[in-house]
């Protein structure tokens, strides 16, 4: 990799002599650096391991890591994204301490990693240095800011990478480039030696493919020792964070539900509206609602809580800074950094009022082995040149699943859940703060199953081009003749047996569902409901039997909050809510 370097100056000196056919020679010798290591790295060096006394072998021995422009390294200029950051600071005379950890377990640290701007953006690209390639999806963009850090492992540049995440800078380009991505507890990693973004949010995190990897270097950077694994005693399903999503939730999470229920039981799983719990258990968002003006739901009032202390925490960082070394800025850089360098601290006190409460809500929720499943991010990665418009759009939207470890301090991991249109899709496990070895743990026994199921359902879609189809629609045909001639239960095993060929159809769900009913077999019909709202949120069939379900079971406040999020126009056709005619 440093012979880049000597093939660039060499056509430095080329250029200088031969003019334009100099520069065209300049050209294809950066745009072959580029290629060979996708534009992750900004600067190349070795930092070796530090030798051990004792003959046993270290436990990163052997791997070697590359660092985000954030961290200090003893004798470089830490970058910060910036120019002009860089032109106006010294070197680093103390390497990060993250760092140490990592060189001290026997970790070879082989160079620094392009960010986005100031840390200020979760979409990869840069003003100034250009947009590291994606390796999973070359059109587009590959997740900030510790973009380099996520491409560098995803193009097995090296083993893992060290990144920031302050408002999901480690989960973004992890999910984008379809790799594994940890986000500590707050306050679990020093960031003694890291530019601070916004103290409040600030966790040094790290990127690898290997579950495994990524466990070994977590628990060297969270310092902890040896205790037993402990099992997971729920998996919370934040239903209303995945209908959030863009992507078909059967294609974004169902190869997790599956996985959990083969290692866990179906009894493992439990579901959860997470913007009825944070507006219940955060009182103080209803505070800040008034204070702004703003009809916004809980989620995204707690995103905008999030926000609003970043631009303070960044503006008492940076203020002096920005306004003597007036830096040239991206676009959305430049309007961030405005905007928080407008921001008063009038609204603090709720702000902090509001952090409490969210910390202390999400992390109850999570007390005794439970852990949150929600979705990464709501789409997948933004195509390259996507208009700015629409990547604000996309980062509020990103930012209101972002926030929630955020806002708690609790841990988060990514990981691949899949591709959808052929880019990667990313699922996020959030364990309660100080639960990161458990999280960790929870990964490993997790992730190999998690991608059997994707390759699964992968081989699945391929099968039903193959007239696989027609046979799931022949076993619903089978179960709606059943249905009408009174034989409920054969019709249930033949719904069952088009829910085995087709797994991802929510009408084969929604049949069984009023067969069950048919059988007064009322959890069983609120499960299959369930099960198919998520294939198809806008399901009106689904919520008037799920509803129904849970009136027969006595749940009439849950059958009521069924009701309520149907469409305005939609009439129930009884008091009970039944609807029995055959899809």
């Amino acid at each position: 990799m440093p012979n880049d370097n000597k093939i660039i100056a060499r056509s430095f000196g080329i250029l200088i002599g031969l003019g334009l056919a100099g520069f065209f020679v300049l050209r294809r010798a950066l745009r072959l650096a580029v290629k060979r290591d996708n534009g992750a790295f900004i600067e190349y060096f070795e930092l070796p391991p530090a030798t051990s006394p004792s003959s046993a072998p270290q436990p990163l021995s052997g791997l070697t890591f590359a660092v985000k422009d954030i961290f200090d390294v003893e004798g470089f200029v830490t970058g910060f994204g910036n120019p002009d950051w860089a032109a106006t600071h010294e070197p680093a005379t103390r390497t990060a301490l993250a760092v140490k950890y990592l060189v001290d377990s026997g970790a070879t640290c082989v160079g620094k990693l392009h960010m986005d701007e100031l840390a200020y953006s979760i979409i990869g690209d840069n003003k100034h240095y250009g947009t590291p390639v994606n390796p999973a999806a070359p059109t587009r963009v590959p997740g900030g800011s510790s973009s380099g850090s996520g491409v560098a492992v995803a193009a097995d540049l090296v083993d893992f990478s060290l990144g920031t995440d302050t408002a999901g800078s480690v989960r973004v380009p992890a999910a984008f480039c379809g790799i594994l991505g940890f986000r500590p507890s707050h306050g679990a990693v020093p960031v003694i030696g890291v530019i601070p973004m916004a103290q409040s949010f600030d966790t040094v995190g790290c990127f690898a493919k290997d579950p495994t990897i990524l466990r070994q270097v977590g628990h060297i950077l969270l310092q902890l020792s040896y205790t037993d694994v402990r099992k997971p005693q729920r998996f919370l399903i934040a239903d209303d964070c995945f209908e959030l999503s863009l992507i078909p939730n059967e294609a974004s999470v169902g190869a997790v539900i599956r996985s959990i229920q083969k290692l866990f039981g179906r009894k493992a799983l439990q579901h959860i509206n997470l913007g009825d719990y944070v507006a219940s258990a955060v009182p103080s968002l209803k505070v800040l609602q008034k204070e702004i003006g703003s009809d916004m739901g809980a989620i995204s009032l707690l995103r905008t809580a999030m926000q609003m202390i970043q631009r303070w925490e960044f503006k008492v960082n940076h203020e002096g800074w920005l306004t003597t070394a007036n830096p040239n800025l991206g676009p959305a850089t430049a309007a961030r950094t405005k905007a928080a360098l407008e921001t008063t601290s009038h609204l603090l006190p709720l702000l902090q009022r509001i952090k409490d409460e969210a910390r202390y809500a999400i992390n109850d929720l999570l007390k005794d082995d439970m852990l949150l499943v929600l979705p990464t991010v709501p789409d997948i990665p933004p195509k390259l040149n996507t208009k700015p418009e629409s990547l604000e759009e996309f980062r509020n939207r990103a930012m209101d699943l972002i926030c929630i470890a955020g806002m708690s301090g609790c841990c988060q991991v990514t990981m691949p859940a899949g591709e959808h249109d052929d880019v990667p899709m990313a699922v996020s496990l959030l364990a309660r703060q100080g639960s990161d070895r458990f999280l960790l743990d929870t990964l490993l026994a997790l992730y190999a199953t998690v991608q059997v199921e994707d390759k699964a359902d992968a081989n699945q879609r391929a099968s039903l081009s193959n007239g696989h189809f027609d046979a799931a629609e022949l076993a619903k045909e089978k179960g709606n003749a059943a249905f009408k001639r009174n034989d409920f239960k054969n019709a249930i095993s033949h719904y069952t047996d088009a829910i085995r060929i087709r797994g991802n159809n929510p009408t084969y769900y929604n049949n069984r569902a009023m067969a069950y009913l048919q059988l007064r077999s009322y959890s069983e019909a609120e499960a299959d409901c369930t099960k198919a709202l998520i294939l198809d949120k806008n399901s009106v069939k689904a919520y008037l039997r799920r509803g129904t379900a849970r009136e027969s079971m006595g749940y009439y406040n849950e059958a009521d909050e069924g009701h309520k999020r149907l469409p305005p126009a939609t009439a129930l056709p009884c008091a009970c809510g039944r609807v029995l005619s055959l899809v």
